[in-house]
């Protein structure tokens, strides 16, 4: 088996998944996602008055960062464009590409690396 390439976070294109919905509530943005994956588990598993989704309130900046995610920017060029966002914080850069990383983890965002069409 060959050995994984390493890839740049800064140089991958995030983008949101296909089962995320978004939606404002005044400054911030709240992403639902659903509770099960498949659609038998929802009608034998959720309590009755359950939400069937998850929902997900960004504070500030978090907001800030889900919003540039549009599957165009990559990383690199979300980070740029935070800059003033963040008042060039000391170490900005690192706390968005954590995030970034999170939200990808927590499978919200998935990643297209660079040399994918």
């Amino acid at each position: 088996m060959a050995a994984k390439e390493k890839i740049n976070l800064l140089d991958v294109v995030p983008f949101r998944s296909t089962h995320i919905t978004t939606e404002r509530e005044g400054d911030c943005v709240v992403v639902a996602f659903p509770r099960f994956k498949y659609e038998w588990m929802k009608r034998f598993m959720l309590p009755k008055g359950m939400s069937p989704d998850i929902r997900v309130r960004l504070e500030e900046h978090g907001t800030a960062v889900w919003e540039l995610i549009d599957g165009e920017r990559n990383v690199r060029a979300i980070i740029k464009e935070l800059a003033e966002h963040f008042d060039n914080e000391e170490n900005y850069e690192s706390r968005v590409t954590t995030y970034i990383a999170q939200l990808q983890k927590d499978g919200l965002i998935i990643y297209l690396l660079p040399d994918q069409p």
